[in-house]
């Protein structure tokens, strides 16, 4: 039988009544998120873990099933890992490097993925929402037993919310009746269809695409099928226009199948004409169907992601369509942006301005993975017979000629953001070195004494220094800079820092963004890029 996806995988925060339903006025918290999924839930982690009291509603008690979200990159592990939670997520997952592209019965091209090495964090791993998710409760109930001040209140479904200038008022319902909270800021992780934002009557802009994809989990044993992405352009089995294999934990395999706009979705997600296309897809293979679904490409966001004391993130934000893996994975890249702004903001330590560059940053991101996704649809869902046409001959050449194979898309896959040029980063005064840590961009991980780079980094502002003399700390406006030293540094290091160079000093963000970097110490443009990246300066 298949399952239905609003049932349950974890029941991990269940309903039981608060003091807030109690007290005789509206409760004031200083963080309230709206929705407990991956986003909402990370966000309360990232607060929390600084010491910030954070609340988290949810209508449901904990996480639905069905793989949905599968396939997390290696910076949303990072992300994850610096959390307490990447290393649970990394030994359950599935790790996968290598991805082959059919079109009908013929391999065109394969394509590996095995990152560099010198990384803590694989490319990519196969792992079902739900499991993502959990690891991440786990982590708060952790958190929690330390001390952090995070609640996760299950069937507690707002229905309405009140703006004002300084806070925001939330009427809630709940088992035991309705009760109001107030919120000095409310954070929008309440998905896709985002109740929160309809309450605010604030809309999505952007292209909804004109064709469906059936989702199945199904689970088998079948060796045929390794460890790989398998994308097949026009299949011979027929069971759609495309096809998307990925094997994730458990025995469990995620099928897309390409099915067209106009289709009756009841129809075809009745168990016996989802099995007629995996029978077509997989002949004599046993099988169980552990759940079903059918989703719209949607590439679109807020136009503002920010709204007074309201802001948006993950798919209540933005959405892409899932070829590429960038959707939970976007959505944590908000997260890793928001939760340090936020925090120095609600601390006092930085201007409430300091909020309209996480807009400004993460719609950028949003962007970004419109096109990508966009350009992806394109591939896979042709809008003309010219089009059609095309892409078939893209795919003919692609089998005989590596010079096309660029060329073939069925999901460019996530990769992480870099904030070139936007308001919070620095100059760039390092002669010769690598471009993948300029300014704006990610640090990349690499091997040092005793682990990994970004494991030393932590959560605060970092002045990285390479064969450079420099005070171990720093006091800038209220926010301490801690310096951590490399010296004699080689190898990996000297790739990803210094390129040219024979010494280097990087002022880093909490969310390990680097901020500028220079060839020398110097204490005033240090000072001024930190007043830079807080909106100060």
């Amino acid at each position: 039988m298949i399952q239905d996806r609003y049932q349950l995988a974890f029941k991990l925060y269940p309903y039981a009544r608060s003091a807030d339903q109690d007290a005789a006025q509206p409760v004031r918290h200083p963080v309230v998120i709206m929705g407990g999924g991956p986003i909402g839930v990370a966000t309360a982690l990232d607060l929390g873990l600084q010491g910030i009291p954070v609340v988290v509603l949810d209508d449901h008690e904990g996480i639905g099933q069905g793989s949905r979200a599968i396939c997390f990159a290696k910076r949303c592990l990072e992300i994850a890992d610096r959390y307490g939670a990447g290393e649970a997520m990394l030994d359950k997952g599935v790790v996968w490097n290598l991805g082959k592209v059919f079109h009908d019965d013929r391999k065109v091209f394969e394509f590996n993925l095995l990152p560099e090495d010198g990384h803590k964090f694989p490319a990519f791993i196969n792992l079902q929402q739900p499991y993502f998710e959990k690891f991440l409760v786990d982590r708060v109930r952790q958190a929690q037993a330390d001390g952090a001040p995070i609640e996760l209140r299950g069937k507690n479904r707002v229905d309405s919310v009140e703006t004002h200038d300084d806070h925001v008022v939330l009427n809630i319902t709940t088992p035991d009746g309705p009760y109001t909270i107030e919120a000095d800021w409310l954070i929008g992780a309440d998905g896709a269809s985002s109740p929160l934002r309809g309450m605010m009557g604030l809309d999505f802009d952007g292209r909804v695409f004109e064709d469906s994809f059936l989702i199945a989990d199904i689970k088998m044993d079948n060796e045929d099928f390794p460890t790989e992405r398998w994308f097949w352009f026009e299949p011979h089995f027929k069971s759609g226009a495309s096809t998307l294999l990925h094997k994730q934990p458990d025995g469990v395999w995620r099928v897309d199948f390409q099915i067209g706009w106009d289709v009756d979705r009841k129809h075809e997600l009745q168990e016996e004409n989802v099995r007629a296309r995996l029978d077509a897809m997989l002949p004599g293979v046993s099988y169980d169907i552990v759940w079903t679904s059918i989703y719209t490409f949607q590439c679109r966001r807020m136009k503002q992601f920010r709204h007074g004391r309201v802001i948006f993130a993950g798919d209540a934000a933005h959405q892409v369509s899932p070829f590429g893996a960038r959707g939970a994975n976007s959505g944590m890249q908000d997260v890793d942006n928001l939760g340090w702004k936020l925090g120095l903001v609600i601390g006092g330590k930085a201007p409430d301005a300091l909020l309209d560059s996480y807009h400004e940053e993460r719609a950028f991101g949003a962007d970004e993975n419109i096109l990508n996704s966009t350009r992806s649809t394109d591939f896979i869902t042709p809008k003309s017979k010219v089009s059609h046409v095309f892409r078939n001959a893209v795919l003919d050449l692609a089998e005989h000629h590596a010079f096309a194979r660029p060329l073939v898309n069925s999901g460019r896959l996530s990769v992480p953001c870099v904030y070139d040029g936007l308001s919070l980063t620095g100059e760039d005064a390092l002669p010769g070195g690598p471009a993948r840590s300029r300014p704006g961009s990610p640090c990349p991980d690499a091997p040092v004494p005793d682990g990994f780079l970004l494991g030393k980094l932590g959560g605060g502002f970092t002045l990285l220094t390479l064969n450079v003399d420099a005070p171990d700390t720093l006091d800038e406006g209220g926010i301490t800079i801690k310096r951590l030293a490399l010296s004699d540094v080689s190898g990996r290091l000297v790739e990803r820092y210094l390129g040219d160079a024979q010494s280097a000093v990087y002022l880093i963000r909490p969310d390990q963004h680097v901020v500028a970097r220079w060839d020398r110490f110097d204490d005033a443009a240090v000072r001024a890029a930190l007043r830079r990246a807080t909106a100060k300066g």
